[in-house]
């Protein structure tokens, strides 16, 4: 692994040099990360404390990096993650850098090309990364406390990766605003009455919104899309501008979002019988390189801690039950657990389908909504 000098040496001396030696090769598999062997899966679970183990951390540096990803750098899901954990381990000086999954990917790739490998742990939207990485042997494999309590689909059996937070994407609502004219289903966005009033994140730009809106196709037809197009909706970047847009009065219904499904007031997600929504596991793993890995096997079990996953939202485990009024998520066939992580490999559909929604809605349009955040992050 190189060491911490040498990522200094390269930003030094800039990083467009080691590009033209590395970047060609960004997605190979140098000899010392072949495939680890099977038997790892064999290891049992983590049997220390977070106390334990968080001073093991602190003894080890007390540093760790997450390049986590999210729609924003101060707000959200990614954002909220940090201020809960340096909260629980005020020691540990936490970097938790957060991107879009697609730009987060394609930076760590860059990174194992110019051998500057920055963050201890990635978690990140784009599931196909996590196969990939396995079988390019750079993922520790490792089965924090609690292991075996997630559901079976969001763990890898050798513990390259496990699951550590619910996300679920539908379509949203002013519970005020729509009254008792709320939509029933995803059917009813193409009614006139919406015209103008829908927000919602481009499908071309978020490969979970991408799979929403594809999900819609299949079931509904592209007629249905074009009729939707018609409706003139509001896009934006990022999966939290649809809930913006209903908040700031500027629409009535949003799509491809999250939200409560049980709420009675504010906004309320849609999830109707025998309609199509989608939800997966947000992905976590920790580098075999990871500087700190003892700090990010501390991170791993506090993500997957019952005091972590219990919660007002759907959990990864299986003993921690379900909010109030809902089943979990994967027993809900409609939400498409198992589908979207068979979609995210297929990139060639993944592309055409990108392609496809450009000639509906148009080239996506914006700056990306976390910023910049450069090769390096976190170095």
């Amino acid at each position: 692994m190189t060491s911490l000098p040498s990522r200094r040496r390269l930003l030094a001396t800039g990083a467009g040099a080691a590009l033209s030696l590395g970047a060609l090769g960004a997605t190979a598999s140098p000899a010392s990360a072949a495939p680890a062997k099977s038997a790892t899966g064999s290891r049992s679970e983590e049997t220390r404390t977070l106390d334990e183990l968080y001073q093991d951390a602190l003894a080890e540096g007390g540093k760790l990096v997450v390049y986590a990803g999210g729609d924003l750098a101060n707000s959200g899901s990614g954002a909220s993650a940090r201020t809960a954990f340096r909260a629980r381990f005020p020691e540990i000086d936490l970097q938790l850098i957060v991107d879009y999954s697609k730009y987060h990917d394609a930076r760590i790739d860059n990174q194992f090309a110019t051998d500057t490998l920055v963050p201890d742990v990635v978690q990140l939207q784009t599931l196909q990364d996590f196969t990939r990485w396995k079988h390019e042997g750079r993922l520790l494999h490792y089965k924090p406390a609690g292991f075996s309590k997630l559901y079976k689909k969001f763990r890898d059996s050798d513990g390259a990766w496990i699951s550590a937070a619910v996300i679920a994407f539908s379509y949203v609502y002013d519970i005020a605003a729509a009254g008792a004219n709320a939509p029933q289903s995803p059917l009813d966005l193409i009614d006139p009455r919406w015209k103008g009033k829908v927000a919602s994140s481009y499908p071309h730009d978020d490969d979970a919104v991408l799979y929403l809106y594809a999900l819609y196709a299949e079931k509904y037809g592209w007629d249905w899309m074009a009729a939707l197009a018609a409706q003139q909706p509001q896009f934006a970047r990022g999966s939290f501008s649809p809930s913006t847009a209903i908040n700031n009065k500027t629409a009535v219904v949003g799509l491809g979002t999250g939200g409560n499904a049980t709420a009675t007031s504010g906004i309320r997600m849609g999830l109707p019988d025998e309609h199509p929504f989608m939800a997966w596991g947000q992905r976590l793993a920790i580098f075999k390189q990871a500087a700190n890995p003892t700090a990010a096997k501390l991170f791993l079990n506090w993500q997957i801690s019952t005091e972590r996953q219990t919660s007002s939202s759907w959990s990864v485990r299986t003993d921690i039950p379900a909010p109030a009024g809902l089943r979990p998520v994967w027993e809900y066939a409609n939400a498409n657990v198992d589908g979207f992580p068979h979609f995210m490999e297929d990139r060639a559909k993944v592309e055409r389908l990108k392609q496809t929604f450009a000639l509906y809605f148009g080239e996506v349009k914006g700056d990306p909504t976390p910023g910049w955040p450069g090769l390096h992050p976190g170095a």
